[in-house]
Order: structure tokens, then C-alpha cells, then sequence
């Protein structure tokens, strides 16, 4: 039987308004242990911010970490998918548009996301990225 997205997924993501200093969601990630947060206005997706979002978008170019809001850097055109999707449509969609996460989108609200972790827990249990995905977060 085909697995859905919903079985692999991590859900209730952790979201920021658009207009949040990127300091906010800095913290977020660190407090979390995770690399992306999910920007979200009313409830609707609006973009995913990143680590390398941060660091590249911001950092380097010397941004206020206290001015910078999250919309300013955040990536905005996304592709997603939904929970029912098959995991082998996941795994496409990474592939072709070279993604390390989705959000997982039902009707107009995110319910989660799925990463490269995600799958390598799901497809290969015993390998190396599944092994760093089950891993405590280095903070």
C-alpha cells in the first residue's frame, strides 16, 4: 500500500507572521532544534524561512536582525503538497525542484511539513541522514 504524507510528516509546524524581526524566528530554531520555520498571515501560507535563508539573505549582507522582518527574506515561491499525497510524489517534487522541505498544505491551512529527514527515516531507517534525523538537536 502506498504511504501518504501524513504518516511521515512532522506536524503542527512552528510559524511566524511576515512581519516578525528575524531574530524571532532565529530563536525559534534554535529553541526548536529546527532549520525552518513556516510564515504564515491569517493563517494562510505566505513563505518558509530558513537557516541558510537567514545567514545568506541576511547575515552576510550585514540586515538588522531586530529591523529585518521575516517577510524580507523569507522564500515565497514554494511548492507543497498535501497529507494525502503519496510519499513517492513527495520525494518527486524534492527532486525536481531541488527542496529539502515541504509544507504540507490541507484546504488553506498548514498542518505540517516534510524534510529530507523525514523520508530518510521512512526509506532507509539505518542510513546516515536517518540516523542525524533521529539524532538530539545540537544547540
Amino acid at each position: 500500500m502506498t504511504r501518504q504524507i501524513r504518516e511521515i510528516m512532522t506536524p503542527d509546524p512552528v510559524t511566524v507572521t511576515e512581519q516578525a524581526p528575524i531574530i524571532e524566528a532565529a530563536q525559534l530554531m534554535r529553541e526548536r532544534g529546527i532549520g525552518d520555520v513556516i510564515v504564515t498571515e491569517s493563517g494562510h501560507l505566505r513563505g518558509v524561512v530558513t537557516d541558510r535563508d537567514l545567514v545568506i539573505r541576511a547575515l552576510a549582507d550585514q540586515r538588522s536582525p531586530t529591523l529585518t522582518t521575516v517577510g524580507q527574506v523569507c522564500s515565497r515561491d514554494l511548492v507543497t503538497c498535501s497529507p494525502q499525497d503519496a510519499v513517492d510524489d513527495a520525494v518527486r517534487l524534492m527532486r525536481e525542484h531541488a527542496l529539502r522541505r515541504l509544507p504540507v498544505i490541507e484546504g488553506d491551512e498548514v498542518v505540517g511539513t516534510v524534510s529530507l529527514g523525514d523520508l530518510a527515516i521512512d526509506r532507509d531507517p539505518h542510513s546516515a541522514l536517518a540516523d542525524i534525523s533521529f539524532a538530539e538537536p545540537n544547540r
